[in-house]
């Protein structure tokens, strides 16, 4: 459970908001300094999960670093950031190449035959180049997140690299990216893949990143297990960097989704209190996972207890989620606060319907609230033609 900031008040926030709590922020970057410092492990800020580039100087005192996974990320690394990029992509096009190569300094393939198109280009310009690898494991139980799914389109199998007659020269890294939210042993079972099926290609590069998916700020993640299987990984691949790319990680239970009731209906004894908000526009992932978001003040109804379902703005008619209970019915002009609402909710968002945008806020430290952006009409026309 995300403890809400005492000094925050959301009804003073404008709706609907993102808000990060820095506080809160702090908490993760202290966590994750100590994995790197005791790992010896570098560990980079995946842009994917949160590219809210305002909080980009606190994150780079605390990481080694960003990756990205496309020309747009890559440049706000290079002008946010203040450094280079890790960058990888599914695909390269000669439209892209050029700015991705001008804002990085490391770059990963997916293919052998992105790698003959583009190789060249890269190690004239001196980035280290990479491949990424399928090591035939993990541990996601939803295909849409799992890369390792039967015919997956992400990586290079041990079988394909063999056919072609194995690592091509100029490839001094390997990337590997199969877990989603996970634990110590999931990335214990995915290193023993790449030793089984990789291993003799690890004395032969210089670095392993180990992708993202590792929830080390998660209450019940066991930092210790990760460090030591770190240090184990190390003491049989010295010569090796190890890179971790957290996305979740970073930003994890840091702040809120506000919104307000804007209507209550009820439908053959179902109640629904209308937000705001979208769950198709603005927390997709409660849809696509899916997974049924923590709020302020409320919780899962038990036996007869009343219980409410919350309905998004947009006219998709599976724009909702439910149940929960609340300690008063829910009332229009009420404020329903989602927690754990930084990572893969702003870089996911639509404007779908044309549904308002929520700003975005930073609680700081000393209890002040700084509306940092705001949307409106402008934002959805240019997104037009």
């Amino acid at each position: 459970m995300q403890i809400p900031n005492a000094m925050i008040d959301f009804d003073r926030l404008p709706s609907p908001c993102y808000v990060v709590d820095e506080q809160l922020l702090d908490r993760n970057l202290a966590l994750i300094d100590r994995v790197r410092r005791e790992s010896g492990t570098e560990i980079i800020v995946a842009l994917k999960a949160c590219a809210m580039w305002s909080i980009f100087p606190e994150l780079a005192r605390h990481s080694d670093g960003a990756t990205a996974s496309s020309a747009a990320e890559a440049r706000l690394v290079r002008e946010e950031f203040g450094r280079p990029a890790h960058t990888y992509a599914p695909v390269y096009t000669d439209r892209n190449i050029d700015e991705i190569l001008a804002t990085s300094d490391h770059i990963t393939f997916n293919s052998l035959s992105q790698f003959e198109r583009f190789g060249q280009r890269a190690l004239i310009r001196g980035l280290s180049c990479g491949l990424r690898i399928n090591p035939g494991y993990s541990p996601v139980e939803t295909d849409l997140y799992n890369p390792c799914v039967a015919g997956s389109r992400l990586g290079v199998t041990a079988r394909r690299l063999r056919e072609a007659g194995g690592l091509p020269e100029g490839i001094e890294g390997l990337h590997f990216h199969v877990l989603c939210e996970s634990r110590p042993e999931h990335l214990r079972l995915a290193l023993e893949a790449v030793e089984e099926r990789f291993g003799d290609l690890l004395d032969r590069v210089k670095w392993l990143n180990m992708g993202g998916g590792h929830l080390m700020t998660h209450a019940d993640y066991d930092c210790d297990a990760l460090i030591a299987l770190l240090r184990a990984f190390r003491a049989r691949h010295p010569h090796l960097r190890l890179i971790l790319e957290p996305g979740s990680a970073f930003t994890w239970r840091t702040g809120y989704l506000v919104s307000t009731v804007e209507d209550v209906v009820e439908n053959e004894g179902v109640r629904t209190a209308m937000l705001d908000v979208s769950f198709a526009c603005h927390m997709p992932d409660c849809l696509e996972m899916p997974y049924k978001p923590a709020i302020v003040g409320a919780r899962d109804p038990e036996g007869d207890e009343p219980r409410w379902r919350l309905g998004g703005t947009s006219c998709l008619a599976g724009d909702y989620y439910g149940d929960w209970a609340f300690d008063r019915a829910p009332r229009v002009g009420d404020r329903i606060v989602f927690e754990d609402m930084i990572h893969y909710t702003m870089v996911k968002t639509t404007m779908f319907n044309g549904v308002e945008h929520p700003s975005i806020a930073i609680a700081r430290r000393d209890g002040q609230v700084d509306v940092i952006r705001r949307f409106g009409y402008e934002d959805y026309k240019n997104r037009m033609s």
